[in-house]
Protein backbone atom coordinates (compact mmCIF):
# COMPACT_ATOMS: atom_id res chain seq x y z
CA UNK A 1 0.00 0.00 0.00
CA UNK A 2 1.22 3.51 -0.78
CA UNK A 3 0.88 6.40 1.63
CA UNK A 4 -1.97 8.88 1.51
CA UNK A 5 -1.36 11.62 -1.09
CA UNK A 6 -0.83 15.17 0.14
CA UNK A 7 -0.84 18.53 -1.67
CA UNK A 8 2.98 18.45 -1.54
CA UNK A 9 2.86 15.66 -4.14
CA UNK A 10 1.37 18.20 -6.59
CA UNK A 11 -1.26 15.85 -8.01
CA UNK A 12 -3.74 17.57 -10.29
CA UNK A 13 -6.88 16.37 -12.11
CA UNK A 14 -8.81 17.75 -15.04
CA UNK A 15 -12.46 18.19 -14.17
CA UNK A 16 -13.25 16.44 -17.46
CA UNK A 17 -11.67 13.23 -16.05
CA UNK A 18 -13.76 12.51 -12.98
CA UNK A 19 -16.56 14.36 -14.77
CA UNK A 20 -16.70 11.96 -17.73
CA UNK A 21 -20.11 10.28 -17.81
CA UNK A 22 -18.98 7.24 -19.79
CA UNK A 23 -20.59 8.16 -23.11
CA UNK A 24 -18.58 7.12 -26.15
CA UNK A 25 -19.22 6.90 -29.93
CA UNK A 26 -20.87 3.50 -29.45
CA UNK A 27 -22.76 3.89 -26.20
CA UNK A 28 -24.70 6.29 -24.02
CA UNK A 29 -23.60 7.60 -20.62
CA UNK A 30 -23.33 4.99 -17.87
CA UNK A 31 -23.38 7.34 -14.88
CA UNK A 32 -24.66 10.81 -14.01
CA UNK A 33 -22.71 14.00 -14.53
CA UNK A 34 -22.34 16.27 -11.51
CA UNK A 35 -21.93 20.04 -11.59
CA UNK A 36 -18.24 20.96 -11.99
CA UNK A 37 -17.93 22.35 -8.47
CA UNK A 38 -19.32 19.11 -7.01
CA UNK A 39 -16.15 17.26 -7.99
CA UNK A 40 -13.85 19.63 -6.14
CA UNK A 41 -14.41 18.44 -2.57
CA UNK A 42 -14.05 14.81 -3.59
CA UNK A 43 -10.65 15.42 -5.17
CA UNK A 44 -9.50 17.42 -2.16
CA UNK A 45 -10.53 14.63 0.20
CA UNK A 46 -8.43 12.19 -1.83
CA UNK A 47 -5.33 14.36 -1.37
CA UNK A 48 -5.16 16.17 -4.71
CA UNK A 49 -3.32 19.49 -4.89
CA UNK A 50 -5.02 21.16 -7.84
CA UNK A 51 -7.59 21.01 -10.60
CA UNK A 52 -7.68 22.06 -14.23
CA UNK A 53 -10.48 22.54 -16.73
CA UNK A 54 -11.61 23.55 -20.20
CA UNK A 55 -13.76 26.65 -20.47
CA UNK A 56 -16.75 24.51 -21.48
CA UNK A 57 -16.27 22.13 -18.56
CA UNK A 58 -17.54 25.04 -16.47
CA UNK A 59 -20.16 26.67 -18.68
CA UNK A 60 -22.00 25.69 -21.86
CA UNK A 61 -20.71 26.73 -25.27
CA UNK A 62 -23.61 29.19 -25.68
CA UNK A 63 -23.59 30.63 -22.15
CA UNK A 64 -23.80 34.42 -21.92
CA UNK A 65 -21.14 36.46 -20.14
CA UNK A 66 -23.12 36.76 -16.89
CA UNK A 67 -23.66 32.99 -16.68
CA UNK A 68 -20.01 32.34 -17.50
CA UNK A 69 -18.80 34.64 -14.74
CA UNK A 70 -21.23 33.21 -12.19
CA UNK A 71 -20.18 29.62 -12.89
CA UNK A 72 -16.46 30.38 -12.95
CA UNK A 73 -16.76 32.23 -9.64
CA UNK A 74 -18.55 29.25 -8.14
CA UNK A 75 -15.79 26.84 -9.18
CA UNK A 76 -13.09 29.21 -7.91
CA UNK A 77 -14.91 29.57 -4.59
CA UNK A 78 -15.27 25.79 -4.27
CA UNK A 79 -11.56 25.31 -5.00
CA UNK A 80 -10.55 28.00 -2.50
CA UNK A 81 -12.73 26.48 0.22
CA UNK A 82 -11.31 23.02 -0.47
CA UNK A 83 -7.73 24.33 -0.51
CA UNK A 84 -7.15 23.36 -4.15
CA UNK A 85 -5.20 25.42 -6.65
CA UNK A 86 -6.40 25.89 -10.24
CA UNK A 87 -3.08 25.27 -11.93
CA UNK A 88 -4.09 24.93 -15.58
CA UNK A 89 -6.86 26.12 -17.88
CA UNK A 90 -7.46 25.14 -21.48
CA UNK A 91 -10.10 25.76 -24.11
CA UNK A 92 -12.43 23.55 -26.09
CA UNK A 93 -12.14 24.06 -29.84
CA UNK A 94 -13.15 20.54 -30.79
CA UNK A 95 -16.67 19.66 -29.55
CA UNK A 96 -18.99 22.12 -31.30
CA UNK A 97 -19.71 21.37 -34.98
CA UNK A 98 -18.32 24.77 -35.97
CA UNK A 99 -14.86 23.28 -35.36
CA UNK A 100 -15.43 20.14 -37.43
CA UNK A 101 -12.78 21.25 -39.96
CA UNK A 102 -10.43 22.92 -37.49
CA UNK A 103 -10.01 25.93 -35.26
CA UNK A 104 -6.85 27.98 -35.73
CA UNK A 105 -6.12 26.02 -38.92
CA UNK A 106 -9.64 25.84 -40.38
CA UNK A 107 -9.91 26.60 -44.08
CA UNK A 108 -12.73 29.02 -43.28
CA UNK A 109 -11.21 32.34 -42.13
CA UNK A 110 -14.34 33.29 -40.19
CA UNK A 111 -14.07 30.08 -38.17
CA UNK A 112 -10.40 30.82 -37.47
CA UNK A 113 -11.26 34.27 -36.17
CA UNK A 114 -14.04 32.85 -34.00
CA UNK A 115 -11.71 30.15 -32.60
CA UNK A 116 -8.97 32.66 -31.82
CA UNK A 117 -11.38 34.93 -29.93
CA UNK A 118 -12.65 31.94 -27.96
CA UNK A 119 -9.08 31.02 -27.04
CA UNK A 120 -8.27 34.57 -25.94
CA UNK A 121 -11.41 34.60 -23.81
CA UNK A 122 -10.21 31.40 -22.13
CA UNK A 123 -6.82 33.06 -21.53
CA UNK A 124 -8.70 35.78 -19.63
CA UNK A 125 -10.42 33.04 -17.65
CA UNK A 126 -7.04 31.48 -16.82
CA UNK A 127 -5.76 34.82 -15.59
CA UNK A 128 -8.91 35.34 -13.55
CA UNK A 129 -8.48 32.07 -11.59
CA UNK A 130 -4.69 32.47 -11.16
CA UNK A 131 -3.70 29.52 -13.36
CA UNK A 132 -0.06 29.38 -14.44
CA UNK A 133 -0.36 27.13 -17.52
CA UNK A 134 -2.59 27.48 -20.57
CA UNK A 135 -2.70 24.24 -22.56
CA UNK A 136 -3.51 24.28 -26.27
CA UNK A 137 -4.59 20.95 -27.77
CA UNK A 138 -5.42 21.22 -31.45
CA UNK A 139 -7.74 18.25 -31.55
CA UNK A 140 -9.41 19.31 -34.80
CA UNK A 141 -6.31 20.82 -36.42
CA UNK A 142 -5.76 18.18 -39.08
CA UNK A 143 -7.41 16.23 -41.85
CA UNK A 144 -8.63 12.90 -43.16
CA UNK A 145 -7.91 13.72 -46.82
CA UNK A 146 -4.46 14.88 -47.88
CA UNK A 147 -5.77 17.12 -50.64
CA UNK A 148 -8.06 19.03 -48.28
CA UNK A 149 -5.40 21.06 -46.50
CA UNK A 150 -2.59 23.35 -47.69
CA UNK A 151 -0.03 22.21 -45.14
CA UNK A 152 2.23 25.26 -45.53
CA UNK A 153 -0.72 27.57 -44.97
CA UNK A 154 -1.97 25.46 -42.06
CA UNK A 155 1.37 25.71 -40.26
CA UNK A 156 1.53 29.44 -40.97
CA UNK A 157 -1.93 29.88 -39.42
CA UNK A 158 -0.96 27.68 -36.46
CA UNK A 159 2.11 29.84 -35.87
CA UNK A 160 0.05 33.01 -36.27
CA UNK A 161 -2.54 31.78 -33.77
CA UNK A 162 -0.07 30.69 -31.08
CA UNK A 163 1.96 33.88 -31.44
CA UNK A 164 -1.22 35.93 -31.14
CA UNK A 165 -2.17 34.14 -27.92
CA UNK A 166 1.35 34.61 -26.53
CA UNK A 167 1.35 38.30 -27.44
CA UNK A 168 -2.02 38.72 -25.72
CA UNK A 169 -0.71 37.05 -22.54
CA UNK A 170 2.20 39.48 -22.51
CA UNK A 171 -0.01 42.51 -23.20
CA UNK A 172 -2.41 41.57 -20.40
CA UNK A 173 0.42 40.91 -17.96
CA UNK A 174 -0.75 37.39 -17.11
CA UNK A 175 1.61 35.00 -15.31
CA UNK A 176 0.90 32.29 -17.86
CA UNK A 177 2.88 29.97 -20.10
CA UNK A 178 1.44 28.12 -23.10
CA UNK A 179 1.86 24.34 -23.36
CA UNK A 180 1.11 22.70 -26.71
CA UNK A 181 -0.35 19.19 -26.43
CA UNK A 182 0.67 16.85 -29.28
CA UNK A 183 -1.46 13.92 -30.44
CA UNK A 184 -1.12 11.81 -33.62
CA UNK A 185 -4.76 10.99 -34.36
CA UNK A 186 -8.30 10.84 -32.96
CA UNK A 187 -10.59 12.62 -33.41
CA UNK A 188 -9.03 13.60 -36.78
CA UNK A 189 -7.36 10.98 -38.94
CA UNK A 190 -4.11 12.98 -38.85
CA UNK A 191 -3.62 15.79 -36.36
CA UNK A 192 -1.04 18.53 -36.90
CA UNK A 193 1.78 18.45 -34.31
CA UNK A 194 1.37 14.69 -33.78
CA UNK A 195 4.36 14.25 -31.44
CA UNK A 196 6.53 16.20 -29.01
CA UNK A 197 9.22 16.49 -31.69
CA UNK A 198 6.80 18.12 -34.12
CA UNK A 199 5.66 20.57 -31.43
CA UNK A 200 9.24 21.51 -30.50
CA UNK A 201 10.02 22.15 -34.17
CA UNK A 202 7.07 24.54 -34.47
CA UNK A 203 7.98 26.31 -31.22
CA UNK A 204 11.44 27.04 -32.65
CA UNK A 205 9.78 29.09 -35.40
CA UNK A 206 7.57 31.23 -33.12
CA UNK A 207 8.06 34.91 -32.46
CA UNK A 208 7.29 34.38 -28.77
CA UNK A 209 8.93 30.98 -28.35
CA UNK A 210 10.09 31.72 -24.81
CA UNK A 211 6.48 31.61 -23.64
CA UNK A 212 5.61 28.31 -25.31
CA UNK A 213 6.45 24.74 -24.31
CA UNK A 214 4.82 21.32 -24.44
CA UNK A 215 2.33 19.25 -22.47
CA UNK A 216 3.13 15.65 -23.46
CA UNK A 217 0.51 12.99 -22.69
CA UNK A 218 1.49 9.38 -22.01
CA UNK A 219 -1.13 7.85 -24.27
CA UNK A 220 -0.68 10.33 -27.09
CA UNK A 221 3.01 9.49 -27.58
CA UNK A 222 2.34 5.77 -27.19
CA UNK A 223 -0.50 5.92 -29.74
CA UNK A 224 2.24 6.79 -32.24
CA UNK A 225 4.34 3.85 -31.05
CA UNK A 226 6.79 6.20 -29.35
CA UNK A 227 8.52 6.23 -25.96
CA UNK A 228 6.88 8.69 -23.55
CA UNK A 229 9.91 8.87 -21.24
CA UNK A 230 12.09 9.80 -24.22
CA UNK A 231 9.58 12.52 -25.16
CA UNK A 232 9.59 14.19 -21.76
CA UNK A 233 13.36 13.75 -21.60
CA UNK A 234 13.82 15.72 -24.83
CA UNK A 235 11.34 18.35 -23.64
CA UNK A 236 13.31 18.73 -20.38
CA UNK A 237 16.58 18.94 -22.32
CA UNK A 238 15.02 21.67 -24.46
CA UNK A 239 13.77 23.58 -21.43
CA UNK A 240 10.21 23.15 -22.75
CA UNK A 241 8.50 20.68 -20.40
CA UNK A 242 5.86 23.09 -19.09
CA UNK A 243 3.20 20.53 -18.09
CA UNK A 244 2.48 16.79 -18.32
CA UNK A 245 -0.58 14.57 -18.76
CA UNK A 246 -0.28 11.14 -17.16
CA UNK A 247 -2.49 8.18 -18.03
CA UNK A 248 -2.30 4.60 -19.26
CA UNK A 249 -2.22 3.23 -22.81
CA UNK A 250 -1.67 -0.23 -24.29
CA UNK A 251 -0.07 0.20 -27.66
CA UNK A 252 -0.86 2.03 -30.88
CA UNK A 253 -4.64 2.07 -30.82
CA UNK A 254 -7.36 4.57 -29.93
CA UNK A 255 -6.80 6.93 -26.99
CA UNK A 256 -7.62 4.68 -24.02
CA UNK A 257 -7.05 7.18 -21.19
CA UNK A 258 -6.54 4.40 -18.66
CA UNK A 259 -5.43 5.00 -15.09
CA UNK A 260 -1.72 5.85 -14.95
CA UNK A 261 0.27 2.60 -14.82
CA UNK A 262 -2.64 0.48 -16.04
CA UNK A 263 -1.12 0.34 -19.51
CA UNK A 264 2.64 -0.14 -19.94
CA UNK A 265 3.76 -0.46 -16.32
CA UNK A 266 7.52 -0.52 -17.00
CA UNK A 267 7.23 2.60 -19.13
CA UNK A 268 5.31 4.26 -16.29
CA UNK A 269 8.10 3.27 -13.88
CA UNK A 270 10.80 4.89 -15.98
CA UNK A 271 8.62 7.98 -16.48
CA UNK A 272 8.32 8.38 -12.71
CA UNK A 273 12.03 7.63 -12.29
CA UNK A 274 12.90 10.51 -14.62
CA UNK A 275 10.37 12.90 -13.07
CA UNK A 276 11.42 12.16 -9.49
CA UNK A 277 15.14 11.37 -9.83
CA UNK A 278 16.28 13.27 -12.91
CA UNK A 279 18.94 12.27 -15.44
CA UNK A 280 21.46 9.74 -14.03
CA UNK A 281 24.56 11.43 -15.45
CA UNK A 282 23.41 14.98 -14.69
CA UNK A 283 22.44 15.20 -10.99
CA UNK A 284 22.24 18.99 -11.34
CA UNK A 285 20.49 18.83 -14.70
CA UNK A 286 16.99 20.04 -15.54
CA UNK A 287 14.17 18.72 -13.36
CA UNK A 288 10.42 18.85 -13.75
CA UNK A 289 8.81 20.68 -10.82
CA UNK A 290 5.28 21.17 -12.15
CA UNK A 291 1.98 19.42 -11.57
CA UNK A 292 1.69 15.65 -11.77
CA UNK A 293 -1.46 16.03 -13.83
CA UNK A 294 -3.76 13.11 -14.62
CA UNK A 295 -5.72 13.13 -17.88
CA UNK A 296 -7.56 9.84 -17.76
CA UNK A 297 -11.14 8.56 -17.94
CA UNK A 298 -12.81 6.41 -15.30
CA UNK A 299 -13.92 3.27 -17.13
CA UNK A 300 -17.51 3.39 -18.30
CA UNK A 301 -18.00 0.10 -16.44
CA UNK A 302 -17.74 2.03 -13.14
CA UNK A 303 -20.43 4.02 -11.36
CA UNK A 304 -19.74 6.92 -8.99
CA UNK A 305 -17.81 4.93 -6.35
CA UNK A 306 -15.55 3.69 -9.14
CA UNK A 307 -14.90 7.26 -10.29
CA UNK A 308 -13.30 8.12 -6.94
CA UNK A 309 -11.53 4.77 -6.76
CA UNK A 310 -9.99 5.39 -10.17
CA UNK A 311 -8.83 8.88 -9.16
CA UNK A 312 -7.26 7.39 -6.05
CA UNK A 313 -5.61 4.67 -8.17
CA UNK A 314 -3.74 7.24 -10.28
CA UNK A 315 -2.13 8.84 -7.24
CA UNK A 316 -1.51 5.53 -5.46
CA UNK A 317 0.22 4.03 -8.49
CA UNK A 318 2.39 7.11 -8.94
CA UNK A 319 3.44 7.10 -5.27
CA UNK A 320 4.27 3.38 -5.31
CA UNK A 321 6.34 3.82 -8.46
CA UNK A 322 8.09 6.86 -6.96
CA UNK A 323 9.08 4.80 -3.90
CA UNK A 324 10.34 2.01 -6.13
CA UNK A 325 12.23 4.44 -8.37
CA UNK A 326 14.04 5.92 -5.37
CA UNK A 327 14.94 2.42 -4.16
CA UNK A 328 16.10 1.52 -7.67
CA UNK A 329 18.48 4.46 -7.86
CA UNK A 330 19.78 3.79 -4.32
CA UNK A 331 20.45 0.08 -4.95
CA UNK A 332 24.24 -0.56 -5.13
CA UNK A 333 23.58 -3.32 -7.68
CA UNK A 334 21.87 -0.81 -9.93
CA UNK A 335 24.72 1.67 -9.53
CA UNK A 336 27.19 -1.05 -10.47
CA UNK A 337 25.07 -2.16 -13.44
CA UNK A 338 24.75 1.43 -14.68
CA UNK A 339 28.51 1.87 -14.39
CA UNK A 340 29.14 -1.38 -16.26
CA UNK A 341 26.67 -0.33 -18.97
CA UNK A 342 28.40 3.04 -19.42
CA UNK A 343 25.31 5.05 -18.43
CA UNK A 344 27.38 7.61 -16.54
CA UNK A 345 30.10 7.73 -19.23
CA UNK A 346 27.62 9.23 -21.72
CA UNK A 347 27.72 12.52 -19.81
CA UNK A 348 31.42 12.96 -20.71
CA UNK A 349 31.85 15.15 -23.82
CA UNK A 350 33.15 13.26 -26.85
CA UNK A 351 35.73 15.94 -27.68
CA UNK A 352 38.39 16.83 -25.18
CA UNK A 353 38.41 20.17 -23.40
CA UNK A 354 39.63 22.84 -25.82
CA UNK A 355 40.15 20.16 -28.50
CA UNK A 356 39.55 21.63 -31.94
CA UNK A 357 37.65 19.73 -34.59
CA UNK A 358 40.71 20.01 -36.86
CA UNK A 359 42.95 18.41 -34.25
CA UNK A 360 40.35 15.73 -33.58
CA UNK A 361 39.95 14.89 -37.25
CA UNK A 362 43.72 14.63 -37.77
CA UNK A 363 44.43 12.53 -34.68
CA UNK A 364 44.66 8.75 -34.60
CA UNK A 365 43.71 6.94 -31.37
CA UNK A 366 46.17 4.04 -31.45
CA UNK A 367 44.82 2.67 -28.18
CA UNK A 368 41.36 2.02 -29.63
CA UNK A 369 40.76 -1.35 -31.25
CA UNK A 370 37.32 -1.62 -32.94
CA UNK A 371 37.46 -5.43 -32.86
CA UNK A 372 38.02 -5.46 -29.11
CA UNK A 373 35.39 -2.79 -28.55
CA UNK A 374 32.90 -4.87 -30.51
CA UNK A 375 33.14 -7.65 -27.91
CA UNK A 376 32.00 -5.44 -25.03
CA UNK A 377 29.04 -6.79 -23.08
CA UNK A 378 26.98 -3.82 -21.85
CA UNK A 379 24.73 -5.73 -19.48
CA UNK A 380 21.55 -3.86 -20.43
CA UNK A 381 19.41 -6.92 -19.76
CA UNK A 382 20.68 -7.24 -16.17
CA UNK A 383 20.10 -3.51 -15.61
CA UNK A 384 16.53 -3.75 -16.85
CA UNK A 385 15.90 -6.92 -14.84
CA UNK A 386 16.90 -5.03 -11.70
CA UNK A 387 14.23 -2.45 -12.59
CA UNK A 388 11.70 -5.27 -13.03
CA UNK A 389 12.66 -6.67 -9.62
CA UNK A 390 12.10 -3.30 -8.00
CA UNK A 391 8.73 -2.89 -9.72
CA UNK A 392 7.28 -6.32 -8.89
CA UNK A 393 9.39 -7.31 -5.88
Amino acid sequence: MSRQPTPQDRFSFGLWTVGWSGADPFGAATRPTLAPWDYVDGLAQLGAWAISFHDNDIYPFDADEADQQQRVARVKDAADRAGLAIEMVTTNTFTHPVFKEGGLCANDRAVRRFALRKILHAVDLAGQVDATTFVMWGGREGSEYDGSKDLYAALERYKEGIDTVAAYIKAQGYDLRIALEPKPNEPRGDILLPTVGHALALIAELDHAELVGVNPETGHEQMAGLNYTHAIGQALWSGKLFHIDLNGQRGAKYDQDLVFGHGDLMSAFFTVDLLENGFPGYPDGPRYTGARHFDYKPSRTEHMPGVWESARANMSTYLMLADKARAFRADPRVREAMTHAGVFDLAQPTLGEAESVQAFAAARDHLFDPETAATRDYGFVRLHQLAVEHVIG
